[in-house]
């Protein structure tokens, strides 16, 4: 296997996230928007709206995450950006914030078809952590799921992560919002 690199998005490498999420945009047409929305929002703006809205904010040098390269083909995508970029946590009832400190959140993860289960995920975990130090961040804070003893969590599900990832990591549990999701941070230098 190739080594795998993470960049971050910037407008030079938008064509490699387009040609990494396809036709359907990662999922079902989110293009990775969808914390960024309301519900009533996201289900008027599916697929083209919603590439068109996250294309404008890679556009414009917002800060959206992190895309993994094994040699040029891009392989996975992190999104990871203030968390007061995510107005979606703001009214979650699972992942309401714990404190007042300004935090980045990791929020979905997507790695292509035929590179999944090589390690992806752990390496997009890490250039994200990489990327949100270096932009300041002092807190990242993540949602992933915790399967149990299920060995086998349908890809859909697993766009928050695995815990196991997230701990592998360094992340710390801080909470346990309801079965199967857990509420990790991070804590940086």
């Amino acid at each position: 296997m190739t080594e795998i690199v993470c960049r971050p998005l910037t407008a030079k490498r938008w064509p490699d996230l387009e040609k990494l999420f396809g036709a359907n945009g990662a999922c079902s047409g989110c293009w990775c928007i969808w914390f960024r929305l309301s519900q009533r929002e996201f289900d008027a703006r599916k697929y083209e709206p919603n590439r068109h809205a996250f294309r404008e904010l890679c556009m414009a040098g917002r800060p959206l995450g992190v895309i993994a390269y094994e040699g040029r083909k891009p392989v996975g995508w992190c999104a990871v950006a203030p968390r007061c970029d995510y107005p979606r946590l703001a009214g979650s009832r699972l992942f309401k914030p714990i404190d007042d400190r300004p935090a980045w959140s990791v929020t979905c993860f997507f790695v292509a078809r035929d590179a999944r289960r090589g390690g992806i995920t752990a390496a997009l975990l890490e250039g994200a952590v990489d990327y949100a130090r270096r932009k300041g961040a002092r807190v990242i804070e993540g949602y992933p799921i915790d399967p149990g003893k299920k060995k086998d969590v349908m890809s859909m599900a697993a766009f928050h992560g695995l815990v196991s990832v997230f701990e592998e990591g360094g992340f710390a549990t801080v909470a346990k919002p309801s079965a199967g999701r857990r509420y990790v941070r991070l804590e940086l230098n």
